[in-house]
């Protein structure tokens, strides 16, 4: 079981914290391409939270391009490359820095836009 940290008292939702700390672990290469990861049930106990919000965090990093998902015994598996996991902890970050200071993610996107390709 990967070692997840969750801070009750923080105000990020407990979804994208558990996102976080699996997306932190696939760029530490502590959960690697093919492996499979416990199933949100076995998270949730593990972490005593509810199955829904393990599953939330699941989705948002299958979206992400880190996990692929099947139903029955296929589970969860890790399909992201940890340079792909540290670009998308790194995003997470500056969108959460431009967040504290106002800004939406669209915003971040259309200054990321303007700074052209490069």
């Amino acid at each position: 079981m990967l070692e997840i940290h969750l801070d009750r008292s923080n105000q990020a939702a407990l979804h994208v914290q558990v996102a976080a700390e699996i997306r932190q672990a696939i760029a530490a290469g502590e959960a690697k391409p093919g492996e499979r990861l416990p199933s949100a049930s076995a998270f949730a106990t593990y972490l005593e939270v509810n199955k829904n919000t393990v599953l939330r965090a699941f989705r948002l990093l299958r979206d992400e391009g880190l996990l692929e998902l099947t139903k029955g015994r296929g589970g969860v598996k890790v399909v992201g490359t940890p340079e792909r996991g540290k670009v998308l902890a790194r995003v997470q970050d500056m969108l959460a820095f431009a967040d504290s200071f106002g800004y939406r993610q669209q915003d971040v996107i259309e200054m990321i836009q303007s700074q052209g390709s490069g």
